[in-house]
């Protein structure tokens, strides 16, 4: 029987492990994460997400607060328009991010970073155009671009010195958004280095309605090589979501994909940013605590863990201090359904909001437990503690199971 590790992986002139570590944000498919990823000869993904809260995070910088503090004035008005991020603070988080990350890198691997294009942060052309070329100036490996596929991201970065030298790729979900978005950067003469298929059993937002288990990975994977190969395009196709073992991968590397991209399981590891008790949240979860729903501000379908903090959480609007999802007029889902509710109940000091959730801030706060179908299965990869834990796992363990298992089988912790 074949293992993952009889494959390669070919992107320009490396050769690599054809397994992608998935690109989960705010910084929970954190540096250390990537950075071991690349280190064991494979792509590892970190997310540029909220990247100015990332960078005070790890850095010591204070992009967060100067925001909040310049626009204090506002945080009482419903109309968010005059909040706006400065593009030079945005670029020098971009790069503190990238360049760090980029200063650690060991290994024959790849570090990609992934933008999330539904962070529209008020002024939607301008902050991506950013966010892409400062990480390109940074010396990312390469630009994965996600959740709200962009037709014109390609040419915000068609002037860049390293537009085609980096590696550039998109996620899609279906063969329709793949022709979209060839059609409308034919005239750039750039392909995508690569595909991600992402189907529906992935974490976080996806790319379908809430009729999502009508669809699955395989069909649409088989759908997308069969018109690559008609029409003669060398595109790596790289499927995504539910592949949870090293013989599930295979089984994709076998009918014609150039790798796998993978993150639940993951998200147990030490090198994941997650702090440890929502770690243990996702160890402990059963399959009828997860669930897709429609809370985020995206219009995105969101599958999480139902015991999320951030379902149901009226917490007031901070966008004066984040502010990523307000649209080009100032304008979040989440600040509606907030006001809808605080205009209904004008007595309660805390007003519940079911429908729509505070993105920035629970993202922020490790509040929104977005996961992958399968997270339930994540207690059958490790063993209890005598306190009742899980022990935690590492990246290299996790890692070296999908590369050399065979036969279904799960490598436990020694």
């Amino acid at each position: 029987m074949k293992r993952v590790d009889d494959f390669r992986l070919k992107l320009g002139d490396s050769e690599l492990v054809p397994i992608m570590i998935g690109g989960m944000g705010v910084d929970i498919s954190a540096a250390a994460l990537a950075l071991e990823g690349a280190r064991l000869g494979g792509i590892g993904h970190i997310s540029d997400a909220m990247v100015p809260a990332v960078s005070d995070r790890h850095f010591k910088t204070r992009f967060v607060s100067e925001k909040a503090k310049l626009f204090k004035y506002n945080a009482a008005n419903s109309d968010k328009s005059k909040v706006l991020f400065d593009l030079g603070r945005l670029a020098e988080a971009t790069q503190n991010h990238v360049g760090r990350t980029m200063q650690s890198k060991r290994g024959d691997g790849l570090i990609f970073i992934n933008c999330m294009e539904k962070l529209t942060m008020n002024a939607p052309r301008e902050t991506l155009r950013v966010r892409l070329r400062s990480a390109l100036d940074a010396g990312i490996d390469g630009i994965t671009l996600s959740a709200g596929l962009h037709l014109g991201s390609f040419a915000l970065m068609e002037d860049h010195p390293r537009f085609r030298h980096a590696r550039l790729g998109i996620i899609v979900s279906s063969l329709r958004a793949l022709q979209l978005f060839l059609r409308k950067n034919a005239r750039l003469n750039r392909l995508p280095d690569y595909v991600i298929v992402e189907g529906p059993l992935a974490g976080g937002h996806l790319g379908f309605g809430m009729d999502w288990a009508k669809y699955d990975l395989r069909s649409i994977a088989t759908e997308i090589l069969q018109y690559l190969q008609a029409e003669k395009l060398a595109i790596p196709i790289i499927p995504a979501g539910g592949i949870f073992t090293g013989s599930d991968a295979v089984s994709y590397l076998e009918t014609g994909a150039a790798a796998v991209q993978v993150a639940t399981r993951f998200t147990v590891t030490r090198e994941c940013g997650l702090p440890e008790d929502v770690k243990q949240e996702y160890f402990k979860a059963s399959e009828d605590e997860i669930e897709v729903n429609m809370i985020s501000p995206t219009g995105y379908p969101m599958r999480m863990l139902k015991g999320s903090p951030a379902i149901g959480a009226g917490n007031r609007p901070n966008c004066e201090a984040y502010g990523y999802l307000l649209d080009g007029s100032g304008n979040c889902a989440y600040i509606t359904a907030y006001n809808r509710e605080v205009l209904a109940h004008p007595e309660a000091k805390n007003v519940v909001v079911l429908d729509k959730t505070c993105l920035c801030t629970h993202m922020r706060n490790f509040d929104c437990w977005t996961c992958g179908h399968y997270t339930y299965r994540l207690k059958d990869t490790s063993t209890r503690l005598p306190d009742g834990s899980y022990r935690l796992l590492t990246a290299e363990h996790v890692f070296h199971d999908y590369r050399y298992s065979t036969d279904g089988n799960i490598a436990l912790p020694a």
